[in-house]
């Protein structure tokens, strides 16, 4: 299937800084795309690009399998700064003045968008009065206009409190059912793990890794046991050479395999032949946190 969007060796310069360099990936259909990295790694600059906002200095990306045009871009809904609503002005009514600027027709009317994002009740209140996570909604809201095929979101999450994050984690990942795929930039890790298919991570303009949520963050399998006798526990598990590390994390032991390679049943029978019977056994995923800081660390 063909990808929605191929970036092929992007590199932009300010000067002498370097903002990306010679990046590359693709954004499969239906996927949940996440760019990340730290502060002034060239995740702005990338969305830009890809936006027509910025030229590249080199490189070249393409939609759909063809170059941008006008026409193209009316495929992509977009938000990469808060727009500037009028407070006066009801929902609808912003809604109505954004419909005319974006130029993507009236395809999915102004009522159906604002009850994607859960706003038709306040369709007639004025800006001024909705929240902070009510005026990000809004926006998205904007960005749907069109019904565009594929939403480009910068930071959607960000200033908003604990309530308005979980709201905005919903909302994307009922778009993505709905059949849109959405690109999205955020520096929240365990937000991105939660709503991401695919992601890539940026340091510096470099890119370090991209693929599917699952392989770029497992490398390996990593097992915690438990037992009430720990310090038999612990010695019993050591002559257990499948394991290529042991080590302690609070109550529990974490046991490192290649990955794909770990097997809980052997494990568990492994330690009962032993006398041990296991009051806790889980296979888990490296977070995403702890991998991106693996990446990115000097």
């Amino acid at each position: 299937m063909e990808n929605i969007l191929s970036l092929n060796n992007i590199t932009k310069n300010y000067g002498r800084i370097r903002a990306l360099n010679k990046v590359s990936f693709d954004v499969p259909p239906g996927s949940v795309f996440g760019i990340l990295g730290p502060n002034g790694s060239g995740k702005t600059t990338l969305l830009s690009i890809i936006l027509d906002v910025l030229i590249a200095d080199e490189g070249n990306f393409l939609w759909f399998g063809k170059p941008g045009s006008p026409e193209q871009r009316k495929k992509i809904g977009s938000l990469l700064e808060t727009p500037n609503f009028y407070h006066y002005l009801s929902a609808a009514n912003n809604l109505k003045v954004t419909n005319a600027i974006s130029g993507r027709g009236d395809m999915l009317g102004i009522d159906d968008v604002l009850k994607k994002v859960k706003l038709f009740e306040r369709r007639n209140s004025r800006f001024s009065s909705y929240s902070l996570g009510m005026k990000q909604r809004l926006a998205v809201a904007g960005a749907l206009l069109g019904d565009p095929k594929v939403l480009v979101l910068d930071e959607p999450t960000n200033g908003l409190d604990p309530v308005g994050i979980a709201e905005m984690r919903e909302l994307i990942i009922e778009l993505s059912k709905k059949g849109h795929t959405i690109i999205i930039a955020s520096h929240l890790l365990d937000e991105v793990e939660k709503i991401c298919t695919h992601v890539a991570i940026l340091k510096k303009g470099d890119l370090i890794t991209t693929g599917n949520v699952n392989d770029v963050l497992v490398d390996e399998d990593i097992v915690e046991i438990g037992a009430t006798d720990f310090e038999k526990l612990t010695t019993v598990i050591t002559g257990y050479a499948l394991a290529t590390a042991i080590t302690r994390e609070g109550n529990f032991l974490q046991l490192r395999f290649a990955k794909g390679s770990s097997k809980l049943d052997e494990i568990n029978q492994f330690c009962f032949s032993h006398g041990i019977i296991l009051n806790h056994l889980l296979l888990k995923k490296q977070r995403l946190e702890a991998k991106f800081f693996e990446l990115t660390s000097n």
